[in-house]
């Protein structure tokens, strides 16, 4: 039997919460599949079910229960059928750790940067200070410098208060 891993949720660079929703479709070995978390130095794991017998889909979470562990702001999701063989298929995909980028982190809005917009008036805006970095650094896969923001772009501000 062949072995199909598909993520469809959360997608490359999504930014999530220190409970990630991990859906998509799958076939394994004896119906079960390994989901872990880690960026290179600490990482958390669960083990979700897929059906043996064709596609099927699934979902699952996994809850980091310290947002103080993880070292660096992108972390790495990766599914895995390690129930044939320990080195079995596996998906991996990045994302950005919102409790990491703000403290208290408990989603995001969008926000479409405006003609002479920076990245600090729009952090006066919508924090009320001129702290720009949880918004800079949860667009790192967009945004390059924080003195590079274009009208019409579409930006994540994290929030704390929704």
């Amino acid at each position: 039997m062949s072995v199909t891993l598909d993520i469809q949720q959360p997608a490359p660079f999504d930014l999530v919460g220190s409970s990630i929703l991990i859906a998509g479709n799958a076939t394994a070995f004896e119906g079960s599949l390994s989901v872990s978390v880690t960026e290179g130095h600490d990482e958390y794991s669960t083990v979700a079910s897929a059906g043996s017998l064709g596609l099927q889909q699934f979902q699952t979470s996994i809850d980091i229960p310290d947002s103080n562990l993880f070292q660096l702001d992108r972390v790495f999701v990766t599914l895995a059928d390690d129930g044939a063989t320990a080195d079995g298929p596996r998906v991996t995909i990045p994302v950005l750790f919102g409790p990491r980028i703000m403290p208290g982190y408990r989603g995001w809005q969008p926000y479409e940067v405006q003609s002479g917009d920076t990245l600090t008036s729009i952090a006066n805006a919508q924090y009320g200070g001129p702290d720009f970095q949880p918004i800079f650094r949860a667009n790192a896969h967009i945004l390059t410098s924080p003195d590079l923001i274009f009208p019409g772009q579409i930006l994540r501000i994290p929030r704390n208060d929704i």
